[in-house]
């Protein structure tokens, strides 16, 4: 057991932070919260206690949607919207990935820089290569920090370099969970079904990416309703299809095993009633949402609806890997949403936008993202004494931290109970 000491800050619920001043966190040595404390109960009481004074303890972040190939576009080529931007910038920059020493070179930068932003967790896009997709994941294993990766499945419009077929790709994911379940840590590293979008993928490759979801319980990530161009493709593609999350849900790639659904920027009617009665996870990506003049997503009526909301960077389509970024651009859209509603939608309130990036987000990899006893610790030791004059509040000074911080603030991280210094990969 370790005891630390610090100004502890969590959202076990999304309606307002807890905030513990001073107060101390009990972690078992399976790296599980024991409990938060205000006074440090007597049967505790031999275990040595690390103090770190006035900083701030708070969840590690979560992200649920974010390209590892596309780091080096990072910040680039934005200038276009969804389709003619993966055209035209993607895909040719994924297509490098047939070359090992280039993906390994990559992939090494994308972890270390989710280590600096302080995510521990992560739902990640490779490319369509096995090979890369592998070195993706060894890097990840070596870093210590958590991951869903998939090897990204195109057979329909794409590039030669990126095209994969059905029975090589059923094998990568095959061969990808058996080497997974040998070395993937207890589950931290595990493989995810990857279809890129129903634009990409004959129904013969949804069809047996579903039955590989199903025999092996995977999960499934994917995007929907992202852009209004990429929904009349849809259309085009499956004319009998009522809508683009039905074509994903008639291949069982919608629910049937926990499921992430990125943007859904322009989900409504049945696709909305699709997604809660299926317990579909939207992943929110606000910057990527606003840099491919996509839309907002309606997260106000997802949220009162019941339907389950995380957040995502999106990366390169988001020009920032930092998951600060994605909460501050999460609320900043929402009070978009709530002016052009004439404020029938409620906009985020810090609280809520700190809870998708933590606890939401965290609920795909189990109990993760708060310090609520059971719960693995990931954590984040933050120094904001550069920004804490005049006595702030603990809440202020949680405020000041989302909108001012970045990764330089970061002086502690931990995985899985595990601290988790630079990586050197």
């Amino acid at each position: 057991m370790t005891i630390y000491r610090a100004n502890l800050i969590d959202t076990p619920t999304p309606e307002s932070f807890r905030m513990v001043e001073h107060g101390y966190i009990a972690v078992t040595d399976e790296g599980r919260v024991e409990g938060v404390y205000t006074t440090l109960p007597d049967g505790l009481s031999r275990y040595s206690i690390v103090d770190y004074g006035d900083r701030l303890l708070i969840p590690a972040f979560n992200d649920l949607h974010v390209h590892a190939p596309q780091y080096r576009n990072l910040g680039l080529a934005l200038d276009l919207e969804l389709l003619p931007w993966l055209q035209t910038y993607t895909f040719p920059e994924e297509s490098k990935f047939t070359d090992l020493a280039y993906a390994g070179r990559i992939y090494r930068r994308f972890v270390h820089e989710l280590w600096m932003q302080g995510t521990m967790r992560s739902s990640v896009f490779a490319t369509s290569h096995f090979a890369a997709t592998k070195c993706l994941a060894d890097i990840f294993l070596l870093s210590g920090m958590g991951a869903k990766i998939g090897q990204v499945a195109m057979n329909r419009d794409c590039p030669e370099a990126l095209h994969v077929s059905t029975e090589q790709m059923v094998q990568g994911l095959t061969d990808l969970k058996h080497y997974l379940d040998e070395n993937g840590r207890d589950g931290l590293v595990e493989p995810i079904v990857t279809p890129r979008f129903v634009p990409s993928c004959t129904r013969d490759m949804l069809e047996q990416l579903g039955k590989v979801a199903q025999t092996y319980h995977l999960p499934v990530q994917s995007h929907l309703s992202e852009n209004l161009g990429e929904i009349e493709l849809v259309k085009q593609l499956e004319p009998a299809s009522s809508c683009y999350g039905e074509v994903y849900n008639r291949y069982g790639l919608f629910g049937q095993q926990p499921t992430l659904m990125a943007h859904c920027c322009h989900t409504d009617g049945e696709e909305f009633e699709l997604l809660k009665r299926n317990g579909v996870i939207v992943v929110h990506c606000p910057m990527s949402n606003s840099n491919l003049a996509s839309g907002v997503a309606p997260v106000r009526r997802f949220l009162n609806a019941g339907i389950q909301v995380a957040l995502g960077t999106d990366v390169s389509g988001g020009h920032n890997m930092s998951m600060l970024r994605a909460i501050q651009y999460a609320i900043q859209v929402s009070k978009v949403q709530y002016t052009r509603t004439n404020h029938e939608m409620a906009f985020l309130a810090a609280s809520e936008a700190f809870y998708l990036a933590t606890k939401a987000g965290g609920a795909f990899f189990g109990k993760v993202g708060c310090f609520e006893p059971g719960y693995e610790f990931d954590a984040l030791l933050i120094d904001d004494g550069y920004l804490n004059y005049d006595n702030y509040t603990l809440q202020q000074r949680m405020e000041r931290y989302i909108y001012l911080g970045d990764d330089r603030d970061i002086r502690r991280r931990f995985c899985r109970g595990k601290e988790l210094c630079e990586p050197v990969l």
